[in-house]
């Protein structure tokens, strides 16, 4: 059966807004995971907003560290354009990650993630 809904859980991971500066994603606790992809989705750009998506990872959830190249998987370029969705996956090893949003410059940018998690115990209620 090609029933996706019942294995993948979404979870928040960036509440969508109007982001005018750097701002990080909520926590995803991956506990109990078999792996997890964000997915980025853009609005409208004002005042040449130069934004780029990353991911960062973390033991305690408290202190962070970007995620290795090695361990990303990505279709984001280093700006982000206005009204695309983008696809992150994280391959490390840590129990915490989100994705954070840098500015390299500009006024603003639409913009909110969503974590779609594959947990260990399905199908998914």
């Amino acid at each position: 059966m090609r029933d996706l809904y019942s294995n993948i859980k979404a979870v928040p991971a960036l509440a969508p807004a109007v982001q005018a500066a750097a701002a990080n994603g909520l926590t995803v606790d991956l506990i109990n995971t078999w792996g997890v992809a964000f997915v980025v989705n853009t609005g409208a750009i004002a005042g040449s907003g130069d934004f780029g998506v990353k991911l960062q990872e973390s033991d305690d959830g408290t202190t962070w560290g970007d995620v290795p190249e090695t361990s990303v998987k990505s279709d984001a370029p280093a700006t982000l354009d206005a009204s695309k969705s983008y696809r992150l996956g994280y391959g490390g090893f840590k129990r915490y990650a989100r994705v954070a949003l840098t500015k390299a410059g500009g006024t603003s940018i639409a913009a909110g993630a969503v974590a779609i998690i594959s947990p260990a115990d399905k199908p998914v209620a």
